[in-house]
């Protein structure tokens, strides 16, 4: 079996689908990118790791940027994935599983894609929930519920440390100040509190005159 050619071939068939079949381009590319990793994978096998480097090489020679050795590495990790948890979403673009495929933890792995399909997040969006490391903030408990896939209340999502921005550099939080944070970055604290809050605006009653 010719494995360079296997990949050539699915990559070449990936770049014609995506212009033919535009709208759904994105179940292409990781249908494209679960074959290239599986073949991979079993070249891998027969002629070791190095071989990732020397198809880098070739396939940018012939088809152009996009082939780099860090991104056959990552088409590799995603089969490898796919094989560690049998389905995948097909939600999720190949950018977004790019962000997740740097973790070894499957249930972060899994906490991520979960909120990214029911939040709808774009990348930008997941790599903040990343980079403020929101996974790593849920308490045990909750944590242990997501993995034996008991149910889940509201609160089980809130984050700690609940992370408001400071943003005139305050030395000294004062309950004042906490609360004009809060309220000027009302939409990220309430993200911090998880899902199914919302913000009730305090209504003062007008005062009636009395006849």
């Amino acid at each position: 079996m010719n494995y360079y050619n296997e990949i050539k071939q699915e990559l070449i068939n990936n770049e014609i689908y995506k212009k033919v079949k535009d709208y759904s381009k994105n179940r292409s590319d990781l249908t494209t990118y679960y074959n290239v990793g599986k073949i991979l994978n079993e070249a891998g096998k027969h002629y070791g790791k190095g071989i990732i480097k020397e198809y880098s090489i070739k396939l940018t020679k012939e088809l152009g940027k996009g082939y780099s050795k860090r991104n056959l590495w990552l088409i590799l990790k995603f089969f490898e994935l796919n094989v560690k948890m049998q389905t995948l979403s097909a939600h999720l673009t190949w950018s977004h599983y790019v962000e997740l495929l740097k973790f070894d933890d499957i249930n972060k792995i899994n906490y991520y894609i979960k909120i990214t399909e029911e939040q709808n997040l774009g990348v930008r969006e997941l790599r903040d929930k990343i980079k403020t490391k929101e996974y790593e903030r849920l308490d045990d408990k909750t944590k242990n519920k997501l993995i034996t896939k008991e149910q889940v209340k509201v609160n089980d999502f809130i984050k700690n440390p609940i992370l408001i921005k400071n943003s005139y550099n305050y030395e000294k939080i004062s309950e004042a100040i906490l609360k004009k944070l809060i309220l000027e970055d009302l939409d990220n604290f309430l993200t911090e509190l998880g899902d199914g809050f919302t913000y009730i605006k305090n209504v003062i009653p007008e005062k009636t005159n009395k006849l």
